[in-house]
C-alpha cells in the first residue's frame, strides 16, 4: 500500500468514522467501517487488504507495548477487587458533603503527580474510579478529568519524552538552533505561550471545584447519574467492565490492608516510574505494572486468597477479558491512523493553508492546522512532526533567523494544537486510554468532552489572533 494523492477524499475514512460514531454510539463499528473504507481506497482487496493493513499497523513494538499496559492494568484491577481494598477505600472516604468535589479534585491533582500520557489515565483511573462511582460521578466525567490533565501536563513539563521529542524537531529546522539542548531551551521559552493546555487545566479545575457548571452532553450525563444512579449511559459499552457492585466488596474472612494491598502497589508504580525516568530518561511503565502486580499477587498468596494455581490463572483471564473492548479499540485506532497517513490526510490539510501564512497569521494558522491534523490522524506527535518543518522555518524567515517571541509563539501553537487533537479525536490513543481508565463508553467520552475542548481551542485561537 503506497501513499496516494487523494485530496479532500483522504479525509473520508475519518469522516465516515465520526458520522457513524455519533449516529450509532458504537466506536468499534464506526472505526471498523472507517478502516475498511480506507483499505478499499488504498486499492486493497477486502480481505487481503485489511490483512496487510493490520500487519503494517499492529505488527510493531508500540502497539504490543500498549496492549501489555492495558492488560496489566486489567489484571491489577482484578487483584485489587480480590483483595477487597477498593471497597475498603470507598468506605474509608464515604460520606461527607464535599466528597464528590474532593474526588474530582483528587483525580485532577493526580494528573500533576503522574507525568506520563499513558501511565496517568490508567493509574489515576484505577485508584479514583471506585471512589468516583461511590460519589455518583458519571464515568464520562471521570474520563474527561483524566484526559484533560494527561497530555496537558506532559506538554507543559519540559524534562519528559515530550520535551525531548519536540526539542529534536526544533533542532532539525536549523537556523540559530544547532543542537537538541538549544531546541529544548526554545521549547522551554515557548511554554508561557502554550495557552490551550493551560486553559484546559484551569477549566477542568473550575469544573471540578463547581465554579463552572457542566454544560452540553456532560450536563446530560450528570443529570442521568443524579436522577437514575446510572454512571454509564443505558446501552453504553464501558471499555473496562465491572460486575456490578462486586468491585466494592470487602474481602471476606480477613482484614484488607490498605497499606500492603493498595498503597504499596501504587508506591511501586510511581516509584519505578520516577526512578526509571530519572535514570534512563523514559518511564518503564510495563515494568512498573509488572512489579505492582507481582507484589500484590505475592501478598494475596501469602494471605491465602488463592486456593490453587488455577484460581490465579482464572483471575488473570478475568482481568484480560475486562479490557478486551479497549484492546480492540486501540487496534482499530492504530489501523485508522495508518489509513489516514497513507492517504495523505495530514499533508492535504497543510497544503490548503500554508500558502496563506503571513507574519500576522502564522501563529494562529499553525495552531489551527496542527489541531486539524492531530484530530484527523489521532496523533499529536505525528502532527508535531508534520507542522514543525512547515511553520518553524517560516517563523525563522520572518525573524531573520533570530530566536524571539514569534518563534516561541509558533512552537507553542504547534504544541497546543497537537494537544487539542489528543483531547478531541476518537482515534487518539490517550483518549482511548482515558476511556479505559475511567471505565467509560469511548464515544460517550468523546461526545461529552468535545464541547469543552472546542471552547478552549476557540479561546486559544482568539488569543493568538489578538497577539
Amino acid at each position: 500500500m503506497s501513499e496516494l494523492g487523494w485530496g479532500v477524499l483522504s479525509l473520508l475514512p475519518l469522516l465516515a468514522t465520526l458520522v457513524l460514531a455519533f449516529i450509532t454510539r458504537s466506536a468499534l463499528i464506526a472505526m471498523l467501517v472507517g478502516t475498511f473504507i480506507g483499505t478499499l481506497m488504498l486499492g486493497g482487496a477486502p480481505g487481503a487488504g485489511m490483512n496487510e493493513l493490520l500487519q503494517a499497523s499492529l505488527g510493531n513494538g508500540d502497539f504490543i507495548w500498549i496492549c501489555q499496559i492495558v492488560m496489566l492494568i486489567g489484571i491489577l484491577f482484578e487483584l485489587f477487587k480480590r483483595a477487597g481494598v477498593l471497597g475498603a477505600l470507598a468506605l474509608r472516604f464515604a460520606g461527607g458533603g464535599g466528597h464528590r468535589r474532593g474526588v474530582e479534585l483528587s483525580a485532577w491533582g493526580m494528573g500533576f503527580v503522574i507525568v506520563d500520557d499513558y501511565f496517568s489515565p490508567l493509574l489515576t483511573g484505577a485508584v479514583i474510579r471506585p471512589m468516583s462511582d461511590r460519589a455518583g460521578i458519571p464515568r464520562e466525567k471521570l474520563a474527561f478529568i483524566l484526559d484533560s490533565t494527561t497530555a496537558s501536563v506532559c506538554i507543559l513539563v519540559p524534562f519528559t519524552a515530550w520535551g525531548a521529542y519536540i526539542a529534536s524537531l526544533i533542532a532539525a529546522q536549523g537556523a540559530d538552533v544547532g543542537s537538541v539542548e538549544q531546541g529544548l531551551a526554545v521549547f522551554i521559552g515557548a511554554i508561557k505561550y502554550n495557552f490551550y493546555p493551560m486553559l484546559m487545566l484551569l477549566f477542568t479545575f473550575l469544573i471540578c471545584a463547581g465554579v463552572i457548571p457542566d454544560f452540553g452532553p456532560m450536563r446530560t450525563a450528570e443529570k442521568r447519574a443524579a436522577s437514575t444512579g446510572e454512571l454509564v449511559r443505558p446501552g453504553g459499552k464501558p471499555l473496562v467492565t465491572d460486575d456490578g457492585d462486586e468491585v466494592f466488596d470487602i474481602a471476606s474472612g480477613r482484614e484488607s490492608s490498605l497499606l500492603l494491598e493498595l498503597l504499596m502497589p501504587i508506591f511501586l508504580l510511581i516509584g519505578v516510574g520516577v526512578w526509571t525516568l530519572v535514570s534512563t530518561g523514559s518511564v518503564k511503565i510495563v515494568e512498573a505494572f509488572m512489579l505492582a502486580n507481582g507484589w500484590l499477587l505475592a501478598v494475596l498468596a501469602v494471605k491465602g486468597s488463592f486456593s490453587s494455581v488455577e484460581e490465579v490463572a482464572d483471575l488473570i483471564v478475568a482481568g484480560t477479558k475486562s479490557v478486551m473492548g479497549a484492546l480492540l479499540i486501540v487496534a482499530l485506532a492504530y489501523a485508522l491512523n495508518a489509513v489516514t497517513t497513507q492517504l495523505g490526510a495530514g499533508q492535504y490539510i497543510i497544503d490548503q493553508f500554508t500558502s496563506d501564512m503571513s507574519p500576522n497569521s502564522l501563529v494562529l494558522i499553525a495552531f489551527l492546522l496542527t489541531a486539524a491534523i492531530s484530530f484527523s490522524t489521532g496523533t499529536s506527535w505525528g502532527a508535531f512532526a508534520m507542522m514543525m518543518p512547515v511553520a518553524l522555518p517560516a517563523a525563522f524567515d520572518i525573524t531573520g533567523g533570530e530566536i524571539g517571541p514569534l518563534v516561541y509563539q509558533t512552537v507553542a501553537a504547534i504544541a497546543g494544537g497537537g494537544i487539542f487533537g489528543d483531547h478531541a479525536s476518537p482515534v487518539s490513543d490517550t483518549t482511548v486510554l482515558s476511556s479505559v481508565g475511567a471505565g467509560s463508553d469511548h464515544i460517550d467520552h468523546v461526545v461529552t468532552q468535545l464541547p469543552y475542548a472546542l471552547l478552549m481551542a476557540f479561546i486559544t485561537a482568539g488569543i493568538y489572533a489578538w497577539m
